[in-house]
């Protein structure tokens, strides 16, 4: 009987296979020649590589197909390569795969109608902005029960009080009570330290003291309790903020809350907060502006500060008689940006130093010109250019989907799917084999040195069951263990209670993200396309792009033997003066006739004004300035240059002329070390097409549609 038993499974096996088969039958077989090994390709995985790098529709009557046949198999045969090399089985590959795998799964892993409706939220507040001021009250997101109450009493008593109720004497006994038995203070009473707890303790007790002597209810109380550091420098003051700028419980509070209004206490990662909103007002929206800057030294004296000042007002009188793009081509100090007439890239409220943006916001039309504005970085004239209001919701969503995957927000998404995961799949849970664990812990737990193996003699019971998956008292406390870390005295049952949930989210994550790839086949091709591109990558850094590098012996050899492929053009070094005008060039060319050095003649010259002189140093190729071109031998050139575009005069200096040469390897190391691994990639593949043979099932490959 058991013999047929057998034998039957046997058959159902091979039907199995021969149905699978039928459905997704072999393309090519790739056979490595040394190794006698044959790889086959399956329909489905050519198809769905294929369709990606050329389109979802498919054109039978054209070569395409067969075109990209050639591509595959040598892809293929360099993954097939770096696997007998054993490239997929270092720890670095496993890593690497391993983030990849975590970043394809994030999109699987949320709820995706709780993330649309969070983009659609964050969006229609990207058109405000709220100015608030803020109370922190610090608590550990895994604080033990009893700190946590601490906390919340503080907060609320704070709270009430900035509203005007103020403590009774029962609440001020009752959080008096909670405030000794927290766990931070009570060690610290315990050693006689009371700091702490009379800090605490009179933030309470003196509320109606700080409250009557209060101008701004809030402002000026929150110095006296909050535990916010920077509250002492800006008495709780936020300024404007936008959506995505605070973490989400924060932002929620701000936007739901009235001008005029104190928010409830509300939790973050950071503890409780009680919020006052100030103001809200649109979006002041993204501007482009464009400057002139004349820098301050870092450590600048009074007269360069003076000279700084002089010196933008002088471009100020400029702008009477040339236009903004041409004083900020010849003058401004931000070189980055006078090429392209003092234009920066377009930046929204919060981006640069405060009196900048406020003097960019002021103005009221393009091609407005503000007032000489100063600056931690030195002095601006700002002109407007472009102001834009909140973009379209299209332009801006992925965006906004980036921003909601980094931020706190992206746990509701989170949540919802773990909540669906557990009605999908009969989540079942055992809170008292979950308790019997808790009560294995000791004091060897706050001491990081206690182990899952004290749980043995519980017998593994199962806590948590889901889609007919088993969680045991063991994954329970391997994870506890996990999770130690050195902590003060505390009540360690209630610890591991508090890390349950934890726990739980994780394993409904967990066991989701295993049935990913049979779930979603876009997933699983998608993570095979990163495995087999990291292999390629790594295979051929190996062959080619690292060994090009790393071989310096290989690399100078195939520099000598084509040096002349590596040649300087003749070269001139130049030094150009650039004068305010003739009078300056000529007083400039006494100076050259009597030998001053280049560091004497700026200082000579710019004494009257910071802007007579400046000077550029170039090594120009021949071609690449016409007026070197033009006076191509050493010494100081006979006529001045009149320079249209910056409406200067130049005074040019041939230092040197260097004839037509051979570089160095040094000189041309990248260039060389590129043609170098093009020798070498074309070795390797000629290796690659001698090593692997491709046979092709052109009956199937025709199907493909």
């Amino acid at each position: 009987m058991m013999k047929i038993k057998h034998v039957i499974a046997i058959i159902v096996a091979l039907s199995c296979t021969e149905i699978t088969k039928a459905q997704d039958p072999v393309v090519m077989t790739i056979t490595n020649k040394e190794k006698k090994a044959d790889y086959p390709v399956t329909k489905s995985e050519f198809e769905a590589v294929y369709k990606k790098n050329n389109g979802k529709e498919v054109n039978n009557a054209s070569k395409s197909v067969k075109e990209y046949v050639d591509l595959f198999s040598l892809f293929k045969s360099k993954v097939y390569e770096a696997e007998s090399l054993g490239l997929d089985t270092l720890s670095s590959f496993r890593n690497e795969l391993a983030g990849y795998r975590r970043q394809l799964a994030a999109p699987y892993l949320t709820d995706k109608n709780t993330n649309e409706s969070l983009l659609t939220e964050a969006y229609d507040r990207m058109k405000w902005e709220v100015r608030a001021s803020h109370i922190l009250i610090r608590v550990d997101e895994t604080a033990l029960p009893k700190d946590t109450l601490e906390a919340w009493t503080r907060a609320t008593l704070i709270r009430n009080a900035v509203t005007g109720k103020m403590p009774t004497s029962s609440e001020i006994a009752n959080y008096d009570k909670l405030l000794k038995n927290s766990t931070e203070v009570a060690k610290l009473l315990k050693g006689k330290d009371s700091s702490l707890y009379k800090l605490k303790y009179n933030s309470i007790k003196n509320l109606a003291e700080f409250y009557k002597n209060a101008k701004d209810k809030f402002q000026d109380i929150a110095p006296k309790t909050s535990d916010d550091p920077s509250v002492v420098d800006n008495k709780g003051e936020l300024n404007y903020f936008s959506s995505m700028d605070m973490v989400y419980q924060f932002e929620n509070a701000a936007f739901n809350t009235k001008v005029g209004d104190v928010s409830p206490v509300i939790r973050t990662k950071f503890g409780y907060h009680i919020l006052k909103v100030y103001d809200k007002r649109a979006n002041r929206g993204e501007i482009t502006v464009a400057h002139i800057m004349v820098k301050l030294p870092k450590d600048g004296t009074e007269q360069d500060k003076a000279n700084a000042q002089t010196k933008i007002n002088e471009l100020k009188d400029k702008l009477k008689t040339m236009s903004f793009e041409e004083v900020a081509r010849q003058f401004s100090d931000d070189k980055q940006s006078s090429d392209r007439g003092g234009q920066l890239q377009p930046f929204k409220s919060g981006r640069l130093p405060a009196d900048f943006e406020n003097a960019a916001y002021s103005l009221k039309n393009n091609n407005d010109i503000s007032e000489p504005v100063l600056t931690p970085y030195g002095w601006h004239i700002i002109k407007r250019l472009d102001l834009k209001t909140t973009p379209p919701f299209a332009d801006v969503k992925n965006e906004l989907k980036s921003k909601v995957a980094r931020d706190s927000r992206s746990q509701m998404g989170r949540t919802a799917l773990i909540t669906k995961i557990k009605k999908d799949y009969n989540f079942k849970e055992n809170l008292k084999n979950r308790d019997e664990v808790a009560k294995q812990l000791d004091s060897t737990y706050l001491k990081a040195t206690w182990k899952s193996d004290k749980i043995a003699k519980l017998g593994n019971k199962e806590i948590i069951n889901i889609g007919g998956k088993s969680f045991t008292q063991n994954d329970y406390a391997k994870y506890l263990e996990s999770q130690m870390m050195f902590r003060s005295p505390t009540d360690v049952f209630e610890l591991a209670r508090g890390m349950y949930k934890t726990w739980v989210d994780d394993c409904v994550i967990n066991y989701e993200d295993a049935l990913l790839e049979k779930k979603y086949p876009d997933f699983k091709n998608l993570l095979r396309e990163y495995r087999d591109g990291i292999l390629l990558f790594d295979l051929t850094d190996q062959k080619v792009w690292s060994r090009a590098v790393k071989d310096t012996v290989g690399l100078k050899e195939f520099y000598e033997k084509n040096k002349n492929n590596y040649l300087w053009a003749e070269r001139a070094d130049v030094t150009t003066y650039k004068c305010l005008n003739e009078k300056v060039a000529k007083d400039l060319r006494k100076l050259l006739k009597v030998k001053k050095q280049e560091k004497e003649i700026i200082e000579t010259l710019n004494k009257t004004s910071q802007l007579n002189v400046s000077v550029e140093n170039v090594m120009y190729l021949k071609g690449e300035n016409k007026n070197v071109d033009a006076n191509w031998k050493e010494g100081v050139v006979a006529s001045d240059i009149k320079d249209e575009k910056e409406n200067k005069t130049l005074v040019i200096v041939v230092n040197k002329v260097l004839p037509k040469s051979p570089k160095q390897l040094s000189e041309c190391r990248g260039l060389v070390t590129a043609d170098y691994q093009n020798n070498l990639e074309t070795e390797w593949l000629k290796y690659l097409k001698d090593k692997y043979t491709v046979k092709v099932d052109d009956t199937v490959l025709n199907t493909i549609k």
